[in-house]
């Protein structure tokens, strides 16, 4: 409050405690006590508290025998509007002129029934006391130029109160201009620095070992590497192999295969890919009396899923539809000697590969 606004206030207080005197009818002694916006501790010495509190303990020491007995309540009203929800500002109203309510009870000595309380989700940050005090009849005269001061009194609170809401509002648009100008200039730095379909996703990394667990199930160890040239595409090679033989090696499982592969990853979070492989290499199996050794070659179209376990670890389900053809030898161990017995071709045409693969990012 200005030392003009202030002195103001004082003159007119004056004039409202001795004009009472030679005054004729009721009127209402009212006064405001501010509080800080958003906030609900009283701080006595705010804004003129102090002298208000005394103003008004003064009051109620003059016409306490009339406020017990229930003919003179104090009317408290709290006001909040500087929250952002009508009910928060109701809330914090309440707490207000509860805390208001207390500082007289203590200082006071009087009790809650003397209250008739009313809160407000509006106008601005206080609390205003209002006490009809019964007084002498004066002359018309007199109770004007009282009417008159207290107006004078009431316009330069209702004047005071409409420049500290202007002057919330100016700096609430100002702090919301700043976000917005420091969100844009962001969004600005984010849009040079990168494109929306190369952010950085929790799949970007450069460099990756892989291990299908299908094929471990079969006793076919395998292993492979991953290299993501940008967050978007990647290029794979996965090897296996394996030899088994058994029954004094009569029976036998053996193979080793390698599986170049080139992906595009879709999406926000890159987790879906599409791509392109080429499979080849050498096998040899005897599970009866005829066993088949030869080569095969083939390739096709890839698609799958990346399922995020942690920063280091994920699972790839993948699936290969394409060809496969394989030239191999039918052949006969007898006295533990090879024995050919012809050799055939066969052309594949369907699921030439699938995958749960574990996938370990090294960087």
């Amino acid at each position: 409050m200005s030392k003009r606004t202030y002195f103001h206030v004082l003159f007119l207080w004056l004039t409202a405690a001795v004009s009472p005197v030679f005054a004729g009818q009721k009127a209402d002694t009212t006064y405001t006590f501010r509080f800080v916006p958003q906030k609900d501790m009283f701080y006595v010495p705010l804004g003129g508290n102090d002298m208000e509190l005394v103003r008004l303990l003064e009051c109620i020491e003059s016409n306490k025998t009339d406020i017990l007995g229930g003919k003179l309540p104090l009317l408290v009203d709290g006001y909040c509007n500087s929250l952002d929800s009508e009910r928060e500002n109701l809330r914090i109203a309440a707490i207000r002129a509860n805390r208001v309510k207390s500082e007289l009870i203590v200082r006071g000595g009087i009790k809650e029934e003397c209250f008739i309380t009313k809160n407000h989700a509006a106008d601005g940050d206080f609390v205003i006391v209002r006490l009809t005090v019964p007084v002498p009849k004066a002359s018309s005269a007199e109770t004007d130029d009282r009417s008159k001061a207290e107006e004078e009194r009431l316009a330069a609170e209702r004047a005071e109160q409409e420049r500290l809401a202007t002057e919330r509002r100016k700096a609430e648009e100002t702090r919301l201009a700043a976000e917005k100008a420091e969100a844009e200039k962001e969004a600005q730095q984010n849009t040079l620095t990168d494109t929306p379909s190369e952010t950085k996703t929790p799949t970007d990394y450069h460099l990756s070992l892989r291990a299908n667990q299908l094929r471990w199930a079969t006793l076919t160890p395998d292993l492979g590497l991953e290299w993501r040239i940008c967050p978007s595409w990647g290029i794979l090679v996965n090897g296996s192999w394996t030899s088994w033989s058994w029954s004094d090696k009569d029976r036998r499982y053996a193979l080793w295969e390698v599986a170049p592969e080139v992906r595009y990853y879709m999406g926000k979070e890159k987790r879906g890919y599409l791509g392109a492989m080429f499979k080849a290499g050498e096998f040899n199996y005897k599970f009866s009396g005829t066993g088949k050794q030869g080569d095969l070659i083939g390739g096709g179209i890839t698609g799958g899923y990346l399922l995020r376990l942690n920063d280091a670890l994920s699972l790839d389900f993948s699936l290969a539809l394409g060809y496969l053809n394989a030239d191999y030898e039918k052949y006969e161990v007898i006295d533990g000697v090879r024995v050919r017995r012809g050799n055939d071709t066969k052309n594949w045409w369907g699921p030439v590969n699938a995958g749960v693969t574990l996938v370990w990012t090294l960087f």
